[in-house]
Order: C-alpha cells, then sequence, then structure tokens
C-alpha cells in the first residue's frame, strides 16, 4: 500500500512512473468530482445557495493544490504587514485537526486540540483576533461581533469555501506547481487551474486573484515569496538561542509538518548535525510522542512547538522567517483600499 501511494504521489507531481497507470484508472472518478465542484461552484454563483459578504474586506489565502504549500507563514507574514500598515486585522480559520467543534476564538493560552495547531501559531505570531470554526462565515460574524474595530479579515484556507465572499484571493503555490494539472483523485487539484472564466462569472464580479510561489521560481504574474530559518531558537519561556551555538554538537529533530525533510535539511544547511530525526504526518497529534532526551536537544518547527511545549518547554522551535515582496504588497493595498471604499459605500448608501 505505501509502494502505491508513493507510486501515486509521484504521478501527481508529473514524475512519471508505473503510478501513471493508476492515474488512467482514476480518471473516471476524477470526472465526477469536477463536475460536483462545478455544480457547486454554479449554485453559489447563480445565486441558488447563499454566498455572505461580511461587513469588512475579506482576504483569503489558500490554495487548490491539495498537501501543505506554506499558506500559513503566507497568512502571518500578511497579517503582520496589515497591522503595520495601521490597519485592525483579524483572522478566520477552520481549525484543522482540532478536538473541539463550533465557533471558538483563540487566544495565546488555547490548547492546540481545541482551536487547530496553525490558529494557535497565527494569534501567537500576529497578537490578532482569531476565530475557529468550520462555518468560516460563522467565524467572521463572532469575531466581528466581539472586536468591533476589526477593519479587515484574513482567511487563512478556504479558497473554495464558498458560502464566504471574499474581496481579494492569495493562491500559494510550491514547487509543484500544478503537478500532473488533474483533478483528485487522478491529480492533486481541488479545482481546475486556471479557472475558466465561465465558471467566475462577469468580470464585472471577479474577485481579483494574486499568484503566490513559496518554492520554485516564479512566472508571469507570479509573485516570489522567499522563506528560510531564522538563525535561532527559541523555547516555551521566550529564551533566545543562536543555531550556531550547538556547533558540531549532535541535536535531534522532529516535524508534524507536510514536508518534514524539508526542515530537517534546512537545519542541516545551517551547519547543525542531526543525530536522530522524526517524521511526523501533518497536524500530528504530539500528546503521546516519546522524546528520547539521550539523542540531544529538541528543535521542531514552530507549527509543532504550540503542542509540543504544554509537555516539553525545553523544546526549541526554530522559527520560518517569509518575506512578502515589495510588488506583492502593493498590490495587496492597492485591491484592499478599493474593496474597503466600496464597502464603505455599501454602508453609507451610496
Amino acid at each position: 500500500m505505501a509502494s502505491m501511494r508513493h507510486a501515486l504521489m509521484q504521478a501527481w507531481n508529473g514524475q512519471g512512473g508505473w503510478g501513471q497507470a493508476l492515474v488512467f484508472v482514476l480518471f473516471p472518478l476524477s470526472w465526477v468530482f469536477g463536475l460536483l465542484v462545478l455544480l457547486r461552484r454554479l449554485l453559489y454563483q447563480r445565486g441558488f445557495l447563499q454566498v455572505t459578504h461580511l461587513p469588512v474586506p475579506v482576504i483569503v489565502v489558500g490554495n487548490v493544490m491539495i498537501g501543505g504549500v506554506g499558506k500559513t507563514p503566507v497568512t502571518i507574514a500578511l497579517v503582520q504587514h496589515l497591522k503595520a500598515q495601521g490597519w485592525h486585522a483579524g483572522v478566520l480559520s477552520r481549525g484543522y485537526g482540532r478536538e473541539a467543534s463550533g465557533v471558538q476564538a483563540v487566544t495565546p493560552s488555547s490548547m492546540a486540540q481545541d482551536v487547530g495547531d496553525e490558529p494557535l501559531l497565527i494569534a501567537r505570531a500576529c497578537q490578532a483576533p482569531v476565530f475557529v470554526g468550520t462555518s468560516r462565515v460563522a467565524a467572521g460574524h463572532a469575531l466581528v461581533a466581539q472586536h468591533p474595530e476589526v477593519q479587515v479579515l484574513v482567511c487563512d484556507d478556504g479558497l473554495q469555501h464558498w458560502p464566504l465572499a471574499r474581496d481579494l484571493e492569495l493562491c500559494v503555490f510550491d514547487e509543484r506547481d500544478v503537478g500532473n494539472g488533474h483533478l483528485l483523485p487522478a491529480g492533486p487539484l481541488r479545482e481546475a487551474w486556471p479557472r475558466q472564466a465561465w465558471t467566475r462569472g462577469s468580470s464585472k464580479n471577479e474577485v481579483p486573484c494574486l499568484i503566490v510561489k513559496t518554492v520554485g521560481d516564479a512566472g508571469p504574474n507570479e509573485f516570489a515569496v522567499p522563506r528560510r530559518l531564522a538563525d535561532f531558537a527559541v523555547q516555551a519561556d521566550g529564551t533566545r538561542r543562536a543555531l550556531l551555538s550547538w556547533g558540531q554538537t549532535p541535536v535531534q529533530a522532529l516535524a508534524g509538518i507536510a514536508k518534514p525533510e524539508v526542515f530537517f535539511a534546512m537545519l542541516r544547511a545551517q551547519g547543525l548535525t542531526l543525530r536522530h530525526t522524526q517524521a511526523l504526518a501533518d497536524h500530528a497529534n504530539l500528546r503521546q510522542l516519546h522524546i528520547d532526551a539521550t539523542q540531544g536537544d529538541v528543535l521542531c518547527t514552530e507549527k509543532d512547538a504550540v503542542k509540543l511545549w504544554s509537555q516539553y518547554p525545553h523544546a526549541w522551535a526554530v522559527p520560518l522567517q517569509t518575506t512578502l515582496p515589495t510588488e506583492l504588497l502593493a498590490a495587496i493595498d492597492l485591491h484592499l483600499a478599493a474593496a474597503r471604499y466600496t464597502k464603505l459605500s455599501s454602508a453609507n448608501g451610496q
């Protein structure tokens, strides 16, 4: 089963191999999936299903590729930029992997199992209101009601969450681009890309979509977003330590993200010697995780730290620093100003 899954992943990424036979077999299911996605989108577009407009502009940061592409670091960098520009920003998220249900506010002291690891990371990194809910519309209403000062909402994920009207989309890609270009399950796409004009409605109602590339070369009309590990690590109490201070002292590393090996490779590139690594599933539950202290100090991602610190506060989290290019920020600011003007005009009955 594992070899079949690996072969299919390779075929999804356009790498060939015998997984191509699986892709061929899965084509009929992809056609059905594509028709269902298109039908659902059209039902919202034509008004048969309700699309809700919140009273403040909404920016959705999402992806069409299955798996992690770096949305959350982009969301954090965007919220930090908005705050620096004087905006009161709030964040919406589904809260993937949480055990609680319903709409819930996220605070820096929340537990990851209640709100999700990524929303908790965002709340701690941005010091902004964060609400989670399966319905981002309900979460948005709750956030605005409790925080009337909020002027803009950033939705972490939710590109295909059509009940929530949005004023701007950031679609994030990594080095895989669109893979083999096929829809699930024959390919990695959640929706057809590029979107066809007839699925989006008239140009008058078309939501602007900016393409962000977190890994690999950016093409025309795409924005490259550089990412690198910080040169320091932090513990739960805020203690900092330079990565170079470990020198040749072996350490152990763990990562419960989409691509753990990328994190390990980035640590090695910083000169660290990894005696032991643990590659965990994305959003893995770390409450039963065993750590062997004899393997050296523990280094992990910030996303893992929000779960690990409650039981192992001495773990060292290495931040991932994401830089949004000036051109992307200028485009976001321009669209956001236009969206705010439209919202204010509508509220004033103009």
